[in-house]
Formats: structure tokens, sequence, C-alpha cells
């Protein structure tokens, strides 16, 4: 599944966001946040994750998250990772160089949390990237994803999100003008498997259209009942 999920963060919040992630900020080099193969392939910046600033922003997009019935239903959360925060910039005019990018990588398939949030292992079922910046404020900067329909690129505008499977081979093209600001994290899903997930989103979208054209009625009950069922049956707690 690959959903954009439309003004997850509303005007006001992106702005309150790009306040927070200025040049004063707490950053810190990208590189050191990864491990292995991936910190070779990463080059960017990360708000520092136990900073004021980082947890007054991870709170922000935790509310956005309760609030928006489109990313509970596609992604059935049992855990979400607080969110974290990065920076691409373009090369200064006249620097030889690549601008910030995030080559080719997956993502871990375990997570820690944080010791504030607990600091318990969890499974990354989903990453979800909400795009902070306006697209035509920079170049390059792409998110793209590696799925099985082929190669995607996406640059949403600012507040919009993309919900994405984890398991996919991802990564964020050159920025060669201006800056991109994001944010990202992972979920843990009531139910691993994909597939399975993909059934229950398009049961509960198809149920929302028929009882907006039709109103309740003994087949909506019924279909109700068949969607909690399955879910009964796939989750796993």
């Amino acid at each position: 599944m690959l959903l954009s999920l439309p003004q997850l963060l509303t005007p006001d919040e992106v702005r309150q966001a790009r306040a927070s992630l200025g040049l004063d900020a707490p950053w810190v080099d990208g590189s050191s946040t990864a491990g292995g193969q991936a910190a070779a392939l990463k080059q960017n910046r990360q708000l520092q994750q136990d900073s004021e600033t980082s947890r007054g922003l991870q709170a922000l997009v935790a509310r956005a998250l309760e609030r928006d019935p489109l990313f509970v239903s596609a992604a059935l959360p049992r855990r979400v990772l607080p969110a974290l925060f990065n920076r691409y910039t373009a090369p200064a005019p006249g620097e030889q160089a690549t601008g910030d990018h995030y080559g080719r990588h997956v993502d871990n398939a375990v997570l820690r949390q944080p010791a504030g949030a607990g600091g318990d292992w969890m499974r990354g079922d989903l990453s979800c990237t909400v795009f902070l910046s306006d697209p035509q404020s920079y170049d390059g900067g792409e998110l793209v994803v590696h799925h099985t329909l082929g190669a995607r690129a996406f640059k949403l505008p600012a507040g919009h999100a993309l919900l994405y499977p984890a398991s996919t081979v991802h990564e964020v093209t050159p920025v060669t003008r201006g800056e991109r600001l994001a944010s990202f994290f992972w979920v843990q899903s009531l139910v691993p498997d994909e597939g399975q997930r993909q059934i229950l989103f398009d049961l509960d979208m198809n149920l929302l259209r028929l009882r907006a054209r039709h109103g309740d009625s003994s087949e909506t009950t019924a279909l109700t009942g068949v969607y909690h069922n399955l879910l009964r049956q796939w989750s796993q707690l």
C-alpha cells in the first residue's frame, strides 16, 4: 500500500513546525543515526531526538495522527515510534558537491522506542514521511519508493504524508535547490501482513461509501461484522 494522507497537518501546524526547524535548531549529522550500510548512504541533518524542540514537534505529529481516520484505517496502529525530523539542503553556490540525499535502503525491521516511550522493541511494518516544505521551494528531494508496481516518486504538498511498507526499498534524491524539511516515523500494525491490511482497508473504505450513499442497512451491518471478524482473526496484540 502506497497511500497519501492529505493535510495530515494543518497549515498552522506546518508553520509551527517550520518555525521550530530553523538553522538554530539542534541539528546533528544524519548519518550518525543510521546503522551499518545505511550510514554510508545518508547525507542530511536530523533533529536531535532528545531535545525539547523534538519533543514538542513529536507531540504535534502524534495529535495529528490520532485525529486522522484515514491513517488509523490504513495502518491499524499498535505502536507508533515518536516522529523524527530531517533537513536536506542544496550545495552552496559554486560548491562542487552533491546535494543532501539518502540512497536506496530498507528500513530496520525491528526498532527500539525511546526510554521516555517505554524503551520497548517494536516491529517496523509501515514507514511514513510527512512533507513540511512547499514543493516549489526546492528542486530534487523526491521520495522514491521501489514497490512491486515499480518505482514511484513523491513530492507532496506541505502537511501531506505518505504511508508505505517499511519493507520497500526507497530513497531521497539529491536536493539541488533550496531546502527540504520532513518528518518521518514507523508504525507497528495490529495486522502485520500487508495483503491482509489492504483487504481490511478496502473493505472499510467501501463500507463508508455505502453508508454515505444508502445509509445504514442490514447489508452494511453484515459487512461491518465481516470486517471485525477478519480483524479479530488477523490482528496480533
